[in-house]
């Protein structure tokens, strides 16, 4: 991918500082919290892991926006996670999710970040209507 000089990453799902989940410890590592934050899209429950895809319509997923400790290592660690989301796959393999850029809206502006969108099939698979996987899990207990 080309280099347009943005050193952001929105997640929405296991990287969040909420799961504690070794992906996140990684992350910590290369990134720095700056919000709780949005983008537009929808959000749903595979099973055990959720697949965000983007929407034009006033849905909403919540996530967090990470940005980068040192633009110098911004590239191998981005890689690292892309390796950890399926994007980097052989040639038999289905590439589980993409990487792209989107808006995020963090208070009452809008940035731009990557995010990892689900790049599969999502039909039956339930909605999580709230757009905020933590909330979903908490209430699904």
């Amino acid at each position: 991918m080309s280099d347009p000089g943005i050193y952001q990453l929105f997640v929405y799902g296991t990287l969040r500082s909420g799961f504690k989940s070794a992906a996140y410890e990684y992350i910590s590592r290369y990134f720095t919290l700056k919000s709780e934050a949005k983008v537009r899209g929808k959000l749903f429950d595979m099973g055990s892991y959720p697949a965000g895809v983007p929407s034009k319509d006033n849905t909403f997923i919540t996530g967090e926006l990470f940005v980068a400790k040192g633009h110098d290592e911004f590239h191998w660690a981005i890689s690292q996670l892309d390796d950890y989301e399926g994007v980097n796959v052989e040639p038999d393999e289905m590439q589980l999710y993409r990487r792209e850029l989107t808006e995020v809206y963090l208070n009452n502006s809008i940035t731009h970040a990557w995010i990892y969108w689900y790049n599969g099939d999502i039909s039956g698979r339930p909605l999580v209507a709230s757009g905020d996987l933590i909330s979903y899990l908490q209430h699904k207990r």
